[in-house]
């Protein structure tokens, strides 16, 4: 096994997200409200994209390092045209666990592909079985029911478990928990709630929005008892339950309430070729430019390398002490979530 690359808190690199494209075909009010995100916004041209290539060549640069994980993510990654075709050259590099997050839209059309070029599982964005809350939520006419297609789409491709992601906002989303445990316990899919974040500088976040992890296990555990189960991996960020009466598992996100900075293994790779070494980044280092200005694989292994090697990240455990301006971290429809 290659050995990883390990930051100045001893976390090594094992997860690389790579976005795809900086757009969406929704507009959830927590990543992408259309009141910044509508006409007009400068969303990035084709060419300034990396090409399907130039991501497959960074993600053996990102192996050799000792990534052992990709998810695709965007916006919606599945909105860039040609995805199965990186699918298959990204599931050809030795070692990778190829993974990707959507909000399911374009599964029922998608997932047999996806599945035939190489992808392993999906994680479906997915904040209420309710349409009116879910319309609010993701700001769009689409009903519920072209979600759930879409689950029901990777389920059949053999995308399995599939993950089932909800971002819960107190007073907004959270009557809709126990119906979503409701719909999804039994069914093999894994229920994960993740408590709403201050990503990125035009959600308006505010703490009293946040329903606390605790509290959503609580509110699950009184009506369907639970026990905790153990991590599956180092840098694993939900807590895993388990359902008493063996319905399956829940997860639960608590990034804001139990930071999980410590073990966080993950590097971000946004769709114009700049890598984050934390989702509250402000910056990135261009990676496309180097690629463009003909440098070698050792010149990238050695800029990749020396990048992680000096992270100190660990935004979440300072939140409090508001260290850096939210208008100047990124949003993360551009790096992913």
């Amino acid at each position: 096994m290659i050995p990883s690359v390990t930051d100045r808190r001893s976390r090594p690199l094992r997860d690389l997200r790579i976005s795809l494209t900086d757009r969406c075909n929704l507009r959830c009010r927590y990543c992408m409200p259309r009141e910044h995100f509508g006409p007009g916004h400068p969303y990035l041209e084709p060419a300034d994209q990396l090409t399907f290539d130039e991501i497959t060549r960074l993600a053996r640069v990102f192996a050799s390092l000792g990534v052992r994980k990709i998810r695709l993510t965007g916006g919606e990654p599945l909105l860039r045209r040609g995805v199965a075709d990186l699918v298959a050259l990204l599931a050809a590099v030795p070692g990778l666990d190829l993974a990707m997050t959507t909000n399911g839209l374009l599964l029922p059309a998608m997932a047999e592909r996806l599945a035939k070029a190489g992808l392993r599982r999906v994680t479906v964005s997915l904040d209420s079985l309710d349409d009116t809350v879910f319309r609010a939520l993701a700001d769009t006419p689409v009903p519920v029911r072209r979600v759930l297609d879409g689950i029901d789409a990777a389920a059949r491709a053999g995308l399995i478990p599939v993950k089932v992601n909800m971002v819960v906002k107190r007073g907004v989303n959270d009557g809709c928990v126990l119906p979503m445990v409701e719909r999804f316990r039994g069914s093999g899919h894994i229920l994960r709630f993740i408590e709403y974040m201050d990503v990125g500088a035009t959600n308006e976040w505010q703490l009293g929005e946040v329903l606390p992890a605790a509290e959503i296990v609580r509110l699950i555990d009184d009506r369907y008892p639970l026990e905790p189960l153990g991590a599956t991996a180092p840098g694993e960020v939900a807590t895993r339950y388990r359902f008493r009466d063996g319905a399956g598992e829940i997860g639960v996100i608590g990034s804001v309430t139990r930071p999980f900075c410590g073990d966080c293994t993950r590097a971000r790779l946004s769709a114009d070729g700049k890598v984050h070494t934390c989702l509250f980044s402000s910056g990135g280092t261009d990676l496309r430019a180097l690629l463009r200005a003909g440098a070698s694989d050792k010149e990238l292994r050695t800029t990749v390398g020396a990048l992680w090697s000096a992270r100190e990240d660990r935004y979440s455990e300072l939140r409090g002490r508001r260290t850096r301006a939210r208008g100047d971290r990124v949003e993360m429809s551009y790096i992913g979530g």
